[in-house]
């Protein structure tokens, strides 16, 4: 059997759960959104300690509902802020797989060329493109002079000049 409380708690759904339903969804303009908030509503009513003597039971609805209105009004502010600031962030930049199959073949077209390359000349053109090192920085890094440097850089351009047009 249903206590007193229960049966009014049922009565007070049975009789309005409908009518709180469409005044929700003209509210919201939303059919799912306002059957979840009719729904959590009346968990709402339910979840509280003291059951309370419910005279005007529209307006009581109308006053839990709104507040859930309300609430449900913020996260979906909260959502469409994070939702803007997440596109205004910069794509993150990946090449397509046909651009990263050109870098790959374009890769070993030049590794293949360095490997054709006396072990010197090599690291010298290494540092060169890789570190960024100037002639002057690399002489002083492999105890050389600058001219032996630029010899070697313009093998190394040379054999790769050939190897990319020849």
């Amino acid at each position: 059997m249903d206590t007193p409380v229960q049966q009014d708690l049922h009565a007070l759904y049975r009789n309005h759960h409908g009518w709180l339903y469409g005044w929700l969804r003209r509210k919201l303009d939303n059919a799912a959104d306002a059957a979840d908030l009719a729904q959590d509503t009346f968990v709402r009513i339910l979840g509280k300690p003291q059951p309370c003597e419910i005279r005007e039971p529209r307006a009581f609805l109308v006053t839990v509902a709104g507040g859930l209105v309300a609430n449900h009004w913020r996260r979906q502010a909260l959502e469409q802020a994070y939702l803007e600031a997440l596109a205004a962030q910069p794509e993150p930049v990946a090449p397509s797989l046909e651009t990263r199959q050109l870098i790959l073949a374009t890769l070993e077209e030049i590794s293949r060329c360095l490997d054709g390359l006396p072990a010197r000349v090599r690291e010298i053109f290494l540092l060169s493109q890789l570190d960024g090192l100037t002639y002057p920085q690399i002489a002083v890094r492999l105890g050389l002079s600058v001219n032996v440097v630029q010899k070697a850089m313009t093998r190394a351009v040379a054999s790769c000049y050939r190897a990319m047009y020849a």
